[in-house]
């Protein structure tokens, strides 16, 4: 089993891809999808720049609170991307399975303004993960199906990118909308909601509906019987996709969620609270720079090893926060390796799998491969929190560590190269 690389020849690789031939590097449906994504990741950035430290510092949610928390706003959209990722392959319709779960997050947002327990925090969390879930494959496979398969790897790293621009921005306004409003929490919710319709208008009137396909391809998609479910379920017989979604999983159970990483990196070097919503712009400008590199690399040498690496940078960031002197280098050294972590992931997962699932069951791959790890990160979330609450930060994270690095030897043997490839 391999991460897939440009020297694989899958029989998933389909004839319409093989007929769109050179083209441009980056398909146009690429660049609208980046730019609602980057729209839609400044509105949910602002969000979660400061809920962690609202609800510790000023709802006084515990550790273990905090966690199940976190793990909720994982978790849930972990089991709608089944969901999602079925039902756009079953109607044959994208655009409209990603639309309804932007609106659906962008619905969210005001209620952020009413919810004050853990309950009603809980279920608008929930809801807003559910939209998450309901659009994360179809929008995947969107970009997917619209590019080459040896050039997978740059156009999820173009998304990511732009993605990641929102990222990147979205903590940058909640910062300036803390320092300047009354009710700097309120406003920051209000903004949000505002920026997420935003999104989902630009996502009706730019995103085409339905990929524009031969007439052959027409009436091959039309006499093709809608999916079954037992037909999505039966790609776990994959060897290649069985085998990333299991090792998605392994390493999601030890990959401490954002949040954590920020209050611990916020405690170990005593970053002041005003500055705490610019910890994750840190690991968003090295995402932006990183991601589109790293995804060309992956197609040139192989996405294994690109995906290892990441892992290994976030080892790394572990090591520091546990045991690196206290110099005002720590805080950019712990954000540079936690976002060059994700622009070596992030977008290099969902390329392998081009070569591995059939293009009408494209979704539904990447939605089982996504379930696996957002199900065990959300795990993690919930193990931690508790770690964290009976043990202390340092345990906890010590834990995480010593779990990462013996997923990461059993991922690299099960994840090598066969043959000839890389």
């Amino acid at each position: 089993m391999y991460l897939t690389d440009r020297s694989a020849t899958p029989e998933a690789d389909t004839a319409p891809a093989r007929r769109r031939g050179p083209g441009p590097k980056v398909a146009p449906v690429v660049l609208v999808l980046g730019t609602v994504s980057l729209i839609t990741d400044v509105s949910s950035e602002m969000v979660t720049a400061v809920l962690p430290l609202y609800l510790v510092t000023t709802l006084g949610f515990s550790p273990l609170g905090f966690g199940a928390l976190d793990g909720v706003y994982n978790g849930v959209s972990a089991l709608v991307q089944l969901t999602g990722g079925h039902l756009a392959d079953r109607i044959r319709n994208h655009k409209l399975l990603a639309g309804l779960g932007y609106g659906l997050s962008a619905l969210c947002k005001p209620l952020l303004l009413l919810a004050g327990s853990i309950g009603a925090l809980g279920t608008v969390l929930a809801l807003d993960r559910t939209g998450k879930g309901l659009r994360t494959a179809p929008r995947d496979a969107m970009i997917s199906l619209s590019t080459p398969v040896e050039r997978q790897g740059r156009a999820f790293g173009v998304h990511r990118a732009m993605d990641t621009t929102g990222a990147m921005l979205g903590p940058l306004a909640a910062f300036f909308i803390l320092r300047a409003a009354a009710d700097g929490y309120d406003a920051v919710f209000g903004v949000s909601a505002c920026v997420a319709v935003l999104g989902v208008v630009v996502l009706l009137l730019f995103v085409p509906g339905r990929r524009r396909d031969t007439p052959d391809d027409e009436a091959e998609t039309e006499a093709r019987p809608p999916v079954r479910v037992g037909e999505a379920l039966a790609l776990l017989r994959v060897p290649r996709l069985r085998a990333l979604a299991g090792c998605a999983a392994l390493l999601g159970l030890t990959t401490v969620s954002d949040a954590f990483v920020y209050l611990l990196l916020q405690r170990r070097a005593g970053v002041g609270e005003e500055w705490f919503t610019l910890l994750p712009l840190g690991t968003a400008v090295v995402f932006l720079l990183l991601a589109v590199p790293l995804g060309a690399l992956a197609d040139r040498i192989g996405r294994r090893t690109v995906f290892l690496a990441g892992h290994v940078g976030l080892l790394t960031a572990y090591a520091l926060l546990l045991w690196a002197p206290d110099t005002p280098l720590l805080v950019p050294a712990v954000l540079a390796l936690h976002g060059a972590f994700y622009a070596a992931t992030d977008g290099v997962l969902p390329a392998a799998l081009a070569a591995v699932v059939p293009e009408h069951l494209r979704a539904s791959g990447l939605a089982i491969v996504g379930t696996s790890q957002a199900l065990a990160r959300f795990c993690c979330s919930l193990a931690f929190g508790a770690a964290w609450t009976l043990w202390g930060d340092g345990p906890a994270l010590a834990g995480s560590a010593v779990g990462l690095l013996c997923c990461a030897m059993v991922a690299g043997v099960v994840l090598r190269p066969s043959g000839g490839s890389r």
